[in-house]
């Protein structure tokens, strides 16, 4: 059994590598999730959710470059390293966009940057504002440097790329929380209902119904409510209105399954129904769960993204790609359309492999194939 069963793996697996857009697809997600984890280490503004402002250089072209003079705080917060790589750098300095300086009579004097020529107004910084560097070249080199956007800033004149690579990680670990509460609901449920079948079918059925009559964006914005606005009570309402089409998909297997021969010879050597689902039932029914796992991976980026753009999902200054759409979309008439489309593409461009992902999914454990 243990031979047959490695066998149909080996084969599967064969089969997924000979998928070009299956592979490809899973690189780009393995690729996605990495960035995710790690979205502080890649981003250029590393600060806690990229949430440097610089409202003097907002809306800008991707490639943007301009000077940027750094005036450092005197109160600095003490971080680890895991807390720097995993949640961004909490910093107290302020960012300043700057055209061009020079220095006179031991003074540091800056033009602020700005597109009206009339009201480039010069400030002035004392040598003690850099801390105890004394010398103004260190204090040049350390504190003023050209900084590229290379997607562009948002309208608040934030670097947009840190803001996407940061945004990834609300949309690719919705889908993987989510799918498991969905997941460990619906098999149960589904077990339950496919195994002892009678009135606990009848009723489990009663409650799948009710919840697919409800449009899912409906309910999901009804929980969201219920628990209120923030980022793990998204995730919850997600996983919870997700959970109906596993059921239905591990009902139906379950009622096929358990009426073969392996099942009726567990039975008869006396073993418990809790082992005859879990440890002889459910292993065979895998396939088509992992499929559907794969597509409701797409649809709770979807449903996340959907609520971001309705505002009810992760709260600012947490960088979501659909509170970017939402943010930027009346941008698309007004002659800047890449602040609302990098975004689109970036929730098109996931979703997109997952599904590719559950196509391939599907056709390498179709034993018919």
């Amino acid at each position: 059994m243990s031979e047959k069963s490695s066998s149909l793996s080996s084969l599967a697996l064969q089969k997924f590598k000979r998928d070009f857009w299956g592979v490809l697809s899973l690189g780009y997600i393995i690729i996605c999730g990495i960035i995710a984890v790690f979205a502080y280490a890649f981003a250029p503004d590393n600060s806690q959710n990229a949430n440097q402002m610089h409202l003097s250089i907002h809306s800008k072209p991707p490639g943007f470059t301009t000077q940027m003079l750094t005036l450092p705080s005197e109160n600095k917060l003490e971080q680890s390293f895991f807390d720097k790589l995993f949640f961004g750098t909490k910093t107290r300095s302020t960012e300043l966009p700057i055209s061009n300086y020079r220095i006179h009579n031991n003074q540091l004097f800056i033009t602020p940057y700005s597109e009206i020529e009339a009201s480039q107004l010069e400030k002035v910084f004392e040598l003690n504002t850099f801390g105890t560097i004394s010398n103004w070249k260190q204090i040049t080199n350390k504190y003023i440097d050209s900084k590229t956007f290379y997607l562009g800033t948002d309208k608040y004149g934030r670097d947009l790329l840190s803001r996407i690579l940061i945004g990834a990680r609300i949309s690719f670990f919705i889908g993987f929380i989510a799918v498991f509460i969905s997941l460990v609901i619906g098999i149960f449920a589904g077990a339950l209902a496919g195994y002892y079948g009678g009135k606990i079918d009848a009723f489990i059925m009663w409650i799948i119904n009710i919840s697919w009559s409800i449009p899912t964006l409906l309910l999901v914005i009804a929980i969201t409510l219920a628990l209120g606005k923030g980022f793990w009570q998204v995730f919850i309402a997600v996983g919870l209105t997700m959970w109906v089409e596993v059921a239905r998909v591990v009902r139906g297997q379950v009622l096929g399954v358990k009426k073969m021969q392996y099942v009726t010879a567990a039975r008869a050597l006396g073993f418990t129904d809790f082992r005859i689902i879990f440890k002889h039932i459910l292993p065979n029914i895998l396939a088509p769960v992992i499929v559907i796992s794969a597509a409701n991976f797409a649809g709770a980026i979807l449903i996340e993204s959907g609520l971001s753009f309705l505002g009810i999902g992760a709260q600012p200054p947490t960088p979501s790609w659909g509170a970017m759409i939402k943010d930027h979309y009346s941008y698309i008439i007004l002659g800047k359309p890449y602040l609302a489309i990098i975004p689109g593409v970036a929730i098109m461009s996931l979703v997109m492999a997952f599904m590719l992902i559950g196509n391939a999914l599907r056709d390498a454990l179709d034993v018919k194939n």
